[in-house]
């Protein structure tokens, strides 16, 4: 381990993550807000941290191998979360610290659970840091830092495929540089299209950018304390559930769908056929079940069947109802949708959409192994693509480990004496980045309850599930530190 470069490339992002809280800044002058001093100083603190840092000597980033790029990204999400939270304690918005670093990892992160009890009656600048915290982490602050990086050098492939392990971070372009910067390109894009439609739709300016920085990091921060049943307006709706679904879907198809100029595309993609059935699939259960319970009727029947499955799956974590009181059936499919996700290399987090296509496949295979067992049957996707073994053992053993975590942070959480349920949905959704679950932890509650340590613990979980597991455990290993 060579702790100059892993403390050179950390400067650099805490340093980023101060120049970033400028922007809140300038708004807090703008509306006249005095929180513009908390920004000052917390920006100032992270430049003075992170500038000695970044001129620390040693080799270049070129030499990064895989264990120093879990280290750095791991402890730059640990840094832009201690830091982040900064402006919560400097304003006075949170006393205790464990609440502010839990709103910051749950932006980061893109979990949108959160600790806040009156969300309106905090200024607009603090909420605006809260929702960008969010669509920083969306995309992912290590992708960032790579896209802004003048020579980034080969160690910038070690540091995206540990902050997207897995298949996730394929490279669109030979050089990673280009890849990042095309990623983040396609996300300024669609943010844009989206913050205009909402603007356009009735949304003041204002929300209609914090609720865009939301709805395509997958968070579901709202400034509003009824998240977006706040606003009694279908074409908002529609387009927060389009551009949720949107971010959802694996980046990299845009770009191949654009330099193809052909929209069906995205129909070649085996993921993207069941993450849209799959979709399809839930709104249509849980439409049919709100029928039955005489809930709704018509469109707005459709709607909230729609906004809440596509939210969920998304692990947006928006909410224009309270599904928690829905009929049972709704509540055990809303909650079976928090392990699946969006799709690789999305904005959302979760088990995701690949994983379980690839365990699909592979027990279709061994089905079809017991009725011919000396056949030769390889796990494909697409009907040409074959899963490579490696491919396919990744898999079963991510959900394992996600799985036993899941079965662990349950049991720890009702330590803290919150009913069943509670425990459980709050594991749930923060290890898999949702945001609100059921019972205590509802789309109508909050997680200000917990005690700090659960607080410490929800946040371990929340940055656990967000680097997908193994980029978080490996700082455990005494080889990692060995230099």
């Amino acid at each position: 381990m060579r702790y100059r470069v892993v403390a050179r490339i950390l400067g650099k992002i805490v340093m980023l993550v101060g120049l970033s809280m400028l922007v809140p800044c300038l708004l807090a002058l703008y509306y006249g807000e005095g929180e513009w001093r908390s920004f000052i100083y917390s920006s100032a603190v992270a430049l003075a941290v992170g500038l000695p840092l970044s001129c620390c000597p040693g080799q270049g980033a070129g030499e990064i191998r895989r264990r120093e790029g879990c280290v750095i990204v791991t402890l730059s999400w640990l840094a832009a979360s201690l830091f982040g939270a900064l402006p919560y304690l400097f304003s006075g918005t949170f006393n205790s610290f464990a609440d502010a670093l839990f709103e910051t990892v749950s932006g980061f992160t893109t979990t949108g659970a959160s600790v806040m009890t009156d969300i309106e009656g905090h200024p607009r600048s603090v909420l605006f840091w809260r929702s960008m915290t969010q669509w920083l982490g969306g995309m992912g602050i290590v992708v960032l830092f790579v896209a802004l990086l003048p020579q980034p050098g080969t160690g910038a492939l070690q540091m995206l495929q540990a902050e997207a392990p897995g298949p996730v971070a394929e490279k669109i372009k030979p050089r990673i540089k280009e890849t990042a910067k095309i990623l983040w390109l396609t996300y300024l894009s669609l943010s844009g299209a989206a913050a205009i439609l909402l603007w356009a739709a009735g949304m003041p300016l204002y929300d209609a950018v914090v609720h865009t920085f939301a709805t395509m990091a997958t968070g579901g921060f709202s400034t509003k304390n009824a998240s977006m049943g706040y606003y009694q307006n279908a074409a908002v709706h529609w387009i927060v559930i389009v551009f949720m679904f949107l971010a959802g879907v694996n980046f990299a198809l845009y770009y191949q769908a654009l330099r193809s100029k052909n929209p069906l595309y995205f129909w070649r993609s085996p993921e993207f056929k069941l993450y849209s059935l799959l979709i399809a699939g839930s709104v249509l259960l849980v439409a049919l079940n709100l029928w039955r319970a005489g809930r709704y009727e018509g469109e707005y029947l459709l709607r909230q069947a729609a906004f809440q499955v596509v939210s969920i799956v998304t692990t947006t974590g928006f909410a224009t109802d309270d599904f928690d009181a829905w009929p049972n059936f709704s509540r055990l499919l809303l909650l079976s949708l928090m392990f699946v996700g969006g799709c690789y290399g999305s904005t959302g987090g979760s088990i995701k959409v690949g994983r379980h296509l690839v365990l699909l496949k592979n027990a279709g295979a061994e089905l079809y192994r017991l009725i011919h067992p000396h056949a030769v049957i390889p796990v494909r996707l697409g009907g040409t693509t074959v899963v490579k073994e490696a491919m396919v053992l990744h898999a079963l053993q991510f959900v394992g480990l996600y799985a036993l975590i899941f079965v662990l942070g349950s049991l720890v959480l009702s330590l803290t004496r919150v009913d069943l349920v509670t425990a459980v949905t709050a594991a749930a959704a923060t290890l898999g980045n949702v945001g609100p679950g059921l019972g205590a932890v509802g789309p109508t509650q909050n997680f200000a309850h917990f005690p700090e340590a659960a607080k410490y613990f929800l946040s371990w979980l929340m940055l656990v599930g967000r680097l997908e597991i193994y980029t978080v455990l490996v700082l455990f290993l005494r080889a990692t530190w060995k230099k």
